[in-house]
């Protein structure tokens, strides 16, 4: 059994991409409570049309975002996409796996079919939006 399993998480993890870039759409931008007792803080939480785990974001992430979408206020995220991917980062003192959100813009679903049907391989369409990943 993994520990994903027995341990189960309302937010995602970078497990949870399954080793893949993700392009999802913003549904929902709040502040929540996280943590318990004398750890618990406000913190942005990002939800993502037909996903159940939301992405507690970090300024790092928020920052992207900005700079993705062009839209300093989070209520102006709302149906955005953006692409989520795991990277390797250092935090304090180990490297591990953390989502990121890409500096890289969605290719929009028109935009990425070839003009041709025989000039590429069909992309199935859940794959485009990330359906297929189950988070």
């Amino acid at each position: 059994m993994k520990l994903s399993e027995a341990y189960p998480s309302n937010f995602l993890k970078a497990d949870d991409l399954n080793g893949r870039e993700v392009t999802v759409t913003i549904a929902s931008v709040d502040l929540e409570e996280i943590g318990q007792g004398a750890d618990k803080e406000r913190k942005l939480v990002i939800g993502f049309v037909g996903k159940d785990k939301k992405l507690v974001c970090n300024r790092t992430n928020a920052q992207t975002i900005e700079t993705v979408t062009g839209c300093n206020d989070t209520d102006d995220w709302l149906g955005q996409r953006i692409i989520l991917t795991a990277r390797d980062v250092d935090f304090q003192g180990r490297t591990m796996l953390a989502i990121r959100v890409s500096l890289r813009k969605p290719v929009s679903a028109t935009a990425a079919k070839p003009a041709s049907p025989a000039a590429a391989p069909e992309t199935p369409a859940d794959e485009e939006d990330g359906n297929s990943i189950p988070f």
